[in-house]
């Protein structure tokens, strides 16, 4: 599932290309792309119809796009292989293509939801006084928001009685942070995955969510990461940040740092990938 990194860059491409222009005809291909639309593949099209869409918004790895002179969201949910695409009308469908959205202006673009297995899909929500879609409220900032509250997080991860890995994947306490980022700044952290939450200090946190950032902020300028061709921009552009991942996928591969052969573990219906000698695993106490 794309984290926060994959996700900006799609937002980046839809404030260019897709904001501020109004619908003229929202068609929906296959019913499941709008199944969390409880009212129906015919509503959700009919309530789009002459709709005149915001600037692109995101929280962690949550994007939505505000309907203007209205306090209703489109909430679009990637899932595994969920792709929004910019697309010239005369473009060929694509094979997984479920929803089309065309413009009433003179732009020869179209917006297309494209997704092969069909986890993924728009819905329209009532928002929050926040601006937020009512279903993602519970969803904290993430760490590149300007008003994420360091310690704030602190105290939440020391009361949490969990591990860190654990915590940083909550989208209660920290939004954005997947598998990947999460592998990669415990890596630059030296942070076992297993390590208690409730003995960490504020710098330890600091210097954690210092990474966290810093892997994000050199993803986002390199697209993102891309494992296959299911994760792509909005102009169906693959990221590159998969050749510059130090931890996540390297089972086998001399630790960037110390040369040691990198360790895959399975963890939660996932896999976790460290270091054995920076990143020791904590000590078990009875």
């Amino acid at each position: 599932m794309p984290e926060l990194p994959e996700v900006e860059v799609v937002r980046r491409g839809l404030a260019r290309w897709v904001a501020h222009r109004t619908v003229a005809e929202a068609e929906v291909l296959h019913p499941r792309a709008v199944r969390r639309h409880l009212a129906g593949a015919d509503d959700f099209a009919h309530r789009l119809g002459g709709r005149r869409v915001g600037t692109p918004s995101r929280r962690g790895k949550y994007l939505w796009l505000p309907l203007e002179d209205t306090d209703q969201s489109i909430l679009a949910h990637l899932g595994m292989s969920g792709q929004l695409l910019v697309q010239p009308h005369a473009a060929p469908d694509e094979k997984h293509l479920r929803i089309r959205v065309r413009f009433a202006d003179d732009v020869d673009t179209e917006l297309r939801f494209v997704d092969q297995r069909t986890f993924g899909g728009l819905s329209l929500h009532d928002n929050t006084p926040d601006g937020l879609p009512d279903v993602i409220a519970h969803i904290a900032r993430d760490p590149l928001d300007p008003l994420f509250d360091d310690e704030a997080f602190h105290q939440a991860l020391r009361r949490k009685r969990s591990t860190i890995k654990r915590a940083l994947l909550d989208q209660s306490l920290i939004s954005g942070v997947g598998n990947i980022y999460a592998d990669e700044a415990l890596w630059r952290s030296r942070i076992h995955y297993e390590r208690p939450t409730a003995n960490f200090t504020r710098p330890r946190t600091a210097e954690l969510l210092g990474h966290v950032r810093d892997v994000m902020n050199e993803a986002l300028a390199v697209g993102g990461t891309s494992f296959d061709s299911l994760y792509v921009n909005v102009n169906g552009e693959s990221g590159y940040f998969d050749r510059s991942l130090d931890a996540y996928g390297r089972e086998g591969l001399p630790c960037k740092r110390c040369g040691t052969p990198m360790r895959r573990r399975p963890w939660m219906n996932r896999s976790s990938y460290f270091c054995p000698r920076c990143q020791r695993a904590p000590r078990v106490t009875s």
